[in-house]
């Protein structure tokens, strides 16, 4: 969320977060035939490794689902120390009625990888904010900014769409970006998991409580989803202290990495940040945390 501009220092950030939530890559071979099998060994254990060429006659294993990391990691170096081993060549041999082509290697289309994390709300609010913004560059940005700004004359506590739709505002394609890829990475991973009732619930709660914050501190003059996402930043964290068992965690490189953002947020005097709405924000996801890991004990 900003207060109507962003620093071009979140470029970086952007480039972090996209390598952080792409496919991951798990190893590169010169043997498409020695991939193959560790493919067909994966696929027979329900997990799915793709193999794409890389150049000079080398090709990356990537893996699709996140979840299975530290099983295909571990399946990996069993498989490169002995690669011949009759399991590999048995799960070929299993697999191989069911391919059309041995050796068709394609990376995914981009609307297939952010659909197969996404959800219904996930993908309804970046919708939802990609055709604002839209909207805003061709002439009309004032207007749906009158309309949409979180509540501040009189009578526009009672015009309830105000509470929430502010955090759907944005004033440039690197905020957009840097916020709804954070949503999609963890609003996805929480409506997998707990459905998407639950995401809801957030989105709604966080987005006018990291709302009410900024204004209180600074005025109506913000926008932006990161109120939200830090929201899905303090609930992930304590759901994955609290509550491992649901399978929901976020790893503690970017919690540190938020945390050192918002703290550069209030201490820098170059970019105009709503850091008042990220904070509340956090607070309001570590609290939603607190309330559903003892809700959900095991």
């Amino acid at each position: 969320m900003v207060d109507l501009r962003l620093g071009n220092a979140q470029c970086y950030l952007l480039n972090l977060i996209y390598r952080n939530i792409s496919m991951i890559r798990l190893t590169t071979l010169s043997s498409p035939r020695m991939g193959q099998a560790f493919i067909d060994y994966m696929a027979s254990r329900q997990i799915n490794v793709q193999m794409m060429p890389e150049g000079n006659d080398y090709f990356a294993l990537w893996l699709v689902d996140s979840q299975h990391q530290v099983e295909a990691e571990s399946e990996l170096q069993r498989f490169l120390s002995n690669p011949n081993d009759s399991r590999y060549q048995s799960a070929s041999w299993d697999m191989v009625e069911s391919r059309t082509n041995r050796f068709q290697y394609q990376s995914p289309s981009m609307l297939s990888m952010v659909t197969a994390k996404a959800g219904p709300i996930t993908l309804f609010v970046m919708a939802l904010c990609a055709v604002i913004f839209v909207l805003q560059q061709f002439g009309a940005g004032q207007m749906i900014f009158s309309v949409l700004h979180f509540p501040a004359l009189a009578g526009q506590e009672w015009q309830l769409w105000r509470w929430i739709s502010h955090a759907l505002l944005h004033f440039s394609i690197v905020h957009i970006a840097f916020n709804l890829l954070w949503w999609w990475q963890l609003g996805g991973d929480i409506e997998q998991r707990l459905g998407s009732i639950k995401l809801a619930q957030l989105f709604f709660v966080s987005a006018a409580l990291s709302g009410a914050g900024q204004y209180w501190v600074e005025g109506a003059n913000f926008g932006g989803l990161s109120g939200v996402v830090y929201a899905l930043v303090g609930y992930l964290w304590i759901l994955g202290l609290k509550a491992p068992h649901l399978g929901l965690s976020i790893p503690r490189p970017v919690v540190g990495f938020m945390l050192v953002w918002l703290v550069i947020g209030f201490v820098q005097p170059f970019m105009a940040i709503a850091n008042s709405a990220h904070l509340a924000g956090l607070v309001s996801g570590v609290l939603f945390g607190l309330l559903d890991a003892q809700r959900m004990k095991a």
